[in-house]
């Protein structure tokens, strides 16, 4: 017998519980789970349980400013080797992490298995894609911090890049802030 709504829903808010996980239940069909990362700090996941099956949906990062055919490649060849979600983009081009699952094959298990899936892959994926699509952002952030005596620690999984390029060469923000941060969703989902 397949699950209803109502049992998948209670299925999830238990798993979500015993997982010890950051969540709110701000409709009844939508649970939004925060997951802690290393790389990226943080990914919220949105856990919407339809009439037949269960939405996943998770922000990964914005739309990149750079190098987009090996970006996409990446994206696509990644979605080979994963579990239960897929990378995909937006109608703005920001990347999300997405996925549907029958209600019948919702369990605590299961449940748990694609947050794993999920967290992994954003946490993963992250510094990556941040190379691939923001290298000349993170180059104008570490000259921008550089130069104001700022602390550059957040930077430090991408030295081998000012290694290799040494200044952007880009002047900073004209409003005197930083470049944008690539994982601030510019809209959408």
């Amino acid at each position: 017998m397949e699950q209803t709504r109502a049992e998948a829903a209670e299925t999830i808010r238990r798993a979500l519980d015993d997982a010890e996980v950051t969540w709110e239940r701000p409709a009844d069909d939508t649970f939004v789970v925060t997951l802690p990362g290393t790389r990226k700090l943080k990914t919220t996941c949105a856990l919407r349980v339809g009439r037949h099956s269960l939405t996943v949906t998770a922000f990964v990062v914005r739309r990149p400013d750079e190098n987009h055919e090996a970006f996409y490649r990446w994206l696509l060849t990644r979605n080979v080797r994963m579990y239960g979600v897929a990378f995909s983009l937006d109608k703005l081009g920001d990347v999300y992490l997405t996925g549907r699952l029958p209600l019948h094959a919702i369990t605590p298990d299961e449940i748990d298995r694609l947050l794993g899936v999920v967290l992994e892959t954003s946490d993963e994926s992250f510094n990556t894609l941040l190379e691939l699509g923001f290298a000349t952002s993170i180059l104008r952030e570490w000259e921008w911090r550089t130069e104001r005596g700022e602390s550059t620690r957040n930077l430090d999984a991408f030295t081998h890049l000012i290694a290799r390029g040494g200044s952007a060469g880009a002047a900073p923000d004209p409003a005197g802030g930083p470049p944008p941060s690539p994982e601030a969703p510019s809209g959408g989902a």
